[in-house]
């Protein structure tokens, strides 16, 4: 893995991680009646998509080994170009399905390159 490449995947995990963070022991209800709240873990989750596209235009192979980047690219072009159809249950089964498995899937691999 290349210097940038590993730069791109611990902004990722970091976005990922800041998500946990704010959500803490926050409720779906918490998340969507706080606009701070959804705003904040809507710009981390934009961080994770573009750090994640950023290393699949570098390195097509190696981004196959990260679990869920496909979606986190995705994900991020939704809230980038269709802010407007943000659905906040959506957005919340992201946080506590599909997160813990990108996390656990970048550390891995960070650990690898350690």
């Amino acid at each position: 893995m290349d210097d940038e490449v590993a730069k791109w995947l611990y902004d990722a995990l970091q976005a990922s991680k800041q998500i946990r963070k704010f959500v803490g022991d926050k409720s779906a209800e918490d998340y969507t009646s706080d606009a701070l709240l959804s705003s904040a873990v809507e710009r981390q989750f934009e961080i994770v998509g573009e750090a994640l596209k950023r290393i699949r235009d570098r390195d097509e192979e190696f981004i196959e080994g990260i679990d869920g980047w496909r979606g986190a690219i995705s994900f991020r072009n939704i809230l980038a170009h269709g802010y407007d159809d943000i659905d906040n249950e959506v957005v919340w089964g992201i946080i506590e399905d599909d997160l813990p498995m990108l996390i656990r899937s970048i550390e891995i691999h960070l650990k690898d390159e350690a």
